[in-house]
Parts: C-alpha cells; sequence; structure tokens
C-alpha cells in the first residue's frame, strides 16, 4: 500500500478517487497541526495540497519514502520544487484546470468596465436611479490587446472575438502562423500600448515583467483606455495606475489582483470610483475547484501506480528509479537553460517591458561524458524548460516545454559528445540564440554533488548558479574589481561569492586594456537597474542582473 495525504481541503469528488483505488491508503490530514503531518509524511508516497500547506525543505525531510507531492491549481508559491528536485520528489500541478474560469472572469470584467455594472447596481441600490450617469461602450469593433498567450490569453481572446472585437496580442514566445490561424494579430508591444482600446494582462510576475504597464506605456495608450489584470498583482504599476486614473487618461481599471494581498481599506485603487476589484475570484468556481481536485488525485493515483507523469514541473519522461539519480542534473540543466535565456533577452536598459520586444531562436543542449544516455531527451528538455518558464504566461514544466517551443517555433536541438572536457567525467552545455546573440554555458557536477557553472562563452570559472548573481565583463586591469565591491556596499549589498574567468576570444588588441574577464558574482539581494548604471560606469564593459 502506498500512503497519500491530503493536507488541504479540496472538492470530494477527486478524494474519493483516492478513497477507492487499489493499492492507495488515503490519509485525511486536513485537520492536523504540522507536527502530526510531518510525523504522518515520515511514511507517505504521496502528499496533496493546495494553498495553506507550504511544502519546504523541513516538510521534505520529514517525508523519506516520498514520490510525489501534488498542487491542486496551477500555483506552486508554497512548494520548493527546486528542493524537491533534489530530493528526487516530482512535483505536479493543474495547468489546465481554471484556465476556462479565469478567463471568463477577465472577461466578465470587461464587460462591467464597458457598461459600469458595479457603480450602476450600487446607484440603484442606494435608491438613485442615474440613467445618464452610465452611458456605457459597445465592445464590437473595439481592439483588445491580450499581452501573453497562454492557456488563459488563448481563452480570453477566443471569447472576445465571439462577441466581435478585433483581437491583437503580444507573445514573442508564441508562433505567428499559429496566431493567424486563431485569427490574432501578433504585434511588438509598444504597438499593442498604442491600438488596444482594452488591454489585458497574462503573464508571470516576474523580474521583467514586474511594473511592466507603467507610467511610459501607459503614455502610449489612447485616451480613456480599459486595463484588466487577473494575473498577477505587481505586473501593472500600481502607483502609474493611481496617476493615470487621476489625468483621466485611464478610463477604466479592473483587478482581480493586487501587490499586496488582501490591500487596505484605504488602498486608493480600492475607492477609486473607475476602478472595479475582486479578492482574487479568477479560479474561484464549484467546476474549477471539481476540476482540479479530481486532476491532481488522479495524477498522483497514476503516477504511483507505474503511470507515466503528467503535469510533473520538475520530471521528464524517465522512470522513478532513474530520477532520483538524474534528479540533480535535471537542476542543473534546468539553471543552465535559465541562466542562458537571462543572458540573452536581458537588454540591460530597465525598460521592463523589453521582455515582450524579441524572442528565443533556438536551444541546443549537448550532454558531454558518463550521463546515461537515454537521459538526453530529459536534460534537454530541463534546458528548455529553464530557458521558457520565466517568460511566459503558460506553466511550463517537462511534460508541455517541448509543445510550447514548437507552437512558438523554437528550435531545439539535442546531441551527446563522448568525453566531457579535462577535469571533468561529465558537463552539459547549453547554447541559446536570442535577442541579445548566441551564448553558450557548460554546466558540471562537483564531488560534493552540486551543480556548478562551469563556462560561460568560453571563460572558465565555477560560479554557484544559485539566487541572485552579478555577472561583469570588463578589461582584467588593477582597480576594477574594487570599484565593484564599493559600488555594491554602497548599496548595501553583500558580495557571498565571486569567480572570474578570461575570456580567451577576446584578448585586447591595446596592451593596456589588459584581456577581457568575466566575473560571476554571486551576492544577497537583487541589483536593480540604478547599481547596474554606476556599474556600467565605473569602466566594465558589460553588467547583466541574473536571478535563479
Amino acid at each position: 500500500m502506498k500512503k497519500v495525504i491530503v493536507a488541504d481541503p479540496m472538492a470530494s469528488e477527486g478524494v474519493v478517487l483516492l478513497r477507492d483505488a487499489t493499492g492507495v491508503e488515503l490519509v485525511d490530514a486536513t485537520a492536523m497541526s504540522k507536527e502530526e503531518l510531518l510525523h504522518e509524511l515520515g511514511t507517505a508516497c504521496g502528499l496533496i495540497v493546495r494553498s495553506r500547506t507550504t511544502v519546504d525543505k523541513d516538510v521534505l525531510a520529514a517525508a523519506g519514502d516520498l514520490e510525489v507531492v501534488g498542487r491542486a491549481g496551477i500555483g506552486v508559491d508554497n512548494i520548493d520544487v527546486r528542493a524537491a528536485t533534489r530530493a528526487g520528489v516530482v512535483v505536479m500541478n493543474t495547468p489546465d484546470g481554471n484556465a476556462v474560469t479565469t478567463a471568463e472572469h477577465t472577461m466578465s470584467l470587461v464587460l462591467s468596465m464597458a457598461r459600469h455594472i458595479p457603480q450602476a447596481t450600487a446607484s440603484i441600490k442606494a435608491g438613485r436611479w442615474e440613467k445618464k450617469k452610465f452611458l456605457g461602450m459597445e465592445l464590437k469593433g473595439k481592439v483588445l490587446g491580450v499581452v501573453g498567450l497562454g492557456n488563459i490569453g488563448r481563452h480570453v481572446a477566443k471569447c472576445a472575438a465571439g462577441i466581435g472585437m478585433e483581437v491583437i496580442a503580444c507573445d514573442p514566445w508564441f508562433a505567428a502562423e499559429r496566431a493567424t490561424e486563431m485569427g490574432i494579430e501578433l504585434v511588438p508591444a509598444d504597438d499593442l500600448w498604442v491600438r488596444a482600446d482594452v488591454i489585458t494582462v497574462h503573464t508571470p510576475l516576474t523580474d521583467e515583467t514586474r511594473a511592466m504597464v507603467s507610467d511610459p506605456q501607459i503614455a502610449k495608450m489612447k485616451d480613456g483606455v480599459m486595463l484588466v489584470n487577473c494575473a498577477r498583482g505587481g505586473i501593472l504599476d500600481e502607483a502609474a495606475l493611481v496617476r493615470a486614473l487621476e489625468s483621466g487618461k485611464l478610463g477604466a481599471l479592473a483587478l482581480d489582483v493586487f501587490e499586496s494581498e488582501p490591500p487596505t481599506a484605504d488602498h486608493p485603487l480600492v475607492a477609486h470610483p473607475k476602478v472595479i476589484c475582486t479578492p482574487h475570484l479568477g479560479a474561484s468556481t464549484i467546476e474549477a475547484q471539481v476540476a482540479v481536485s479530481v486532476s491532481i488525485c488522479e495524477q498522483v493515483r497514476d503516477y504511483l501506480g507505474g503511470g507515466a507523469p503528467r503535469n510533473a514541473l520538475n520530471m521528464a519522461r524517465v522512470a522513478p528509479g532513474q530520477f532520483r539519480r538524474l534528479g540533480p542534473w535535471i537542476d542543473l540543466a534546468e539553471r543552465l537553460g535559465a541562466f542562458c535565456e537571462q543572458l540573452a533577452s536581458k537588454s540591460g536598459s530597465g525598460d521592463n517591458a523589453a521582455a515582450l520586444s524579441g524572442g528565443l531562436g533556438q536551444l541546443e543542449v549537448n550532454i558531454c561524458g558518463d550521463i546515461d544516455e537515454d537521459a538526453t531527451p530529459a536534460l534537454c528538455t530541463a534546458a528548455l524548460t529553464g530557458a521558457l518558464k520565466g517568460v511566459l504566461s503558460a506553466p511550463v514544466n517537462a511534460v508541455n516545454a517541448r509543445l510550447i517551443a514548437e507552437e512558438r517555433g523554437i528550435s531545439v536541438r539535442e546531441s551527446r559528445t563522448e568525453k566531457a572536457g579535462p577535469g571533468y567525467s561529465a558537463t552539459i552545455e547549453v547554447s541559446l540564440n536570442g535577442p541579445g546573440g548566441t551564448n553558450r554555458v557548460t554546466g558540471a557536477m562537483l564531488a560534493d554533488g552540486m551543480g556548478r557553472v562551469v563556462e560561460i562563452d568560453g571563460a572558465h570559472l565555477e560560479a554557484v548558479p544559485h539566487g541572485e548573481m552579478l555577472l561583469v565583463q570588463n578589461h582584467d586591469r588593477p582597480g576594477i574589481i574594487g570599484r565593484l565591491g564599493s559600488i555594491l556596499g554602497d548599496a548595501g549589498i553583500n558580495i557571498s561569492r565571486m569567480q572570474l574567468g578570461i575570456r580567451p576570444d577576446r584578448q585586447a588588441i591595446n596592451a593596456e586594456d589588459g584581456p577581457l574577464a568575466l566575473s560571476v558574482i554571486n551576492v544577497d539581494a537583487p541589483v536593480d537597474e540604478a547599481v547596474l548604471g554606476r556599474i556600467r560606469g565605473a569602466g566594465v564593459v558589460s553588467a547583466k542582473a541574473i536571478s535563479l
């Protein structure tokens, strides 16, 4: 018997599937204390949670036999996926269960804004009959701008087209041919801001999408434009939204999410008469809750019964036993992909909308040396997942990464080399062609079982691919590193590790400049654009912030 713990309340339609499953012992832990849960986890093979229970390193350490963690929903903010990967524990979610529900909620807010439904309802309930005050807008023939064409964004586009709206979209990772087939016109971000009558965002919250819609973007929009955010709080700059509402530039705003939830009672957006808002209800329908419960219980039941993993966030199609051995390599490959994507796409300009202006071209993964030959597809998929997941609105995992790449016209090539470079028994080389050019990063597993970046574009070093990082290129001459340390120190940023490599392909023509050195610096806090600007002004060739 395999014990499966359900830690958070969820729809009974899913739980009954586990209760009736052959070979499964179901434990209802919804009323247990954390100490009781940890005790039960000692012999558990599966754990299913929603958003209440946190699956951190302590929980994983207590779960010696755990094989899978299932999340009934999309977000896994409460699950330490990296730690689970290193422990060989598969993490699954249900990315499709609430896509339709969230899209419908988005369209409900669009319609409500266009016809002032909440305000008119409040008026009539207050005993007033203000028919002339609430003159609405017909949506047929208007332009809807969709930022992000994941599952939710695509369904929003379909709904909008159904009521006669013209749909334009911005998503550099989506194939133009596929968009045309769906009746969607793909446009650059700047064109979308200018042309749309209504704008809705459906992207993840990342360093590049945080405050993606702020004063510069709003200034380009039509007067009276309507904005919707049912994705993540922080994508729209709330202070800029207040200014746009007060100036009249923004005609209406609908929010299902906020930067801080719940918002305070005196929040200026909550109190504003042109704003309608809901308490993060995008996924809150009976149908969606049943769907995610049934889906995750089926996925965990089938996986523990020997079936293929579905919607696994940290696992390609490999046998469970092999996954325990490959877990650290899969984690390293994903980090290398993410590292390479940030090298290729981050402009360093400080414009958070820049992520929407380019795209990936080709990803190449070369497995070198003593790694199982049949692990090549899994490691390539992990690198692709890392490259894609930070810039897409749809959840990206080992199951859907290749399909997403195919849909967006991203070429993926995998290869093997018999021997690794000198000093390593095995390495993974990841090359990525993106808006900033082609970059190559190589990783290896050291004797301590921890992955390292051992080469970046020809420069050899041993950097830890974790947390906040700073990548600096400078001519190798005295004083540069000292000035760099002073700038970071003045900004209150501590250096935890630093690795230095020399790029053999970039020897200086002028001997006074010295060869081009590359430094990877692990820091304890994010390096913002202001600090990067000071670093670039201190005699360095380039500086980029990397977050893993």
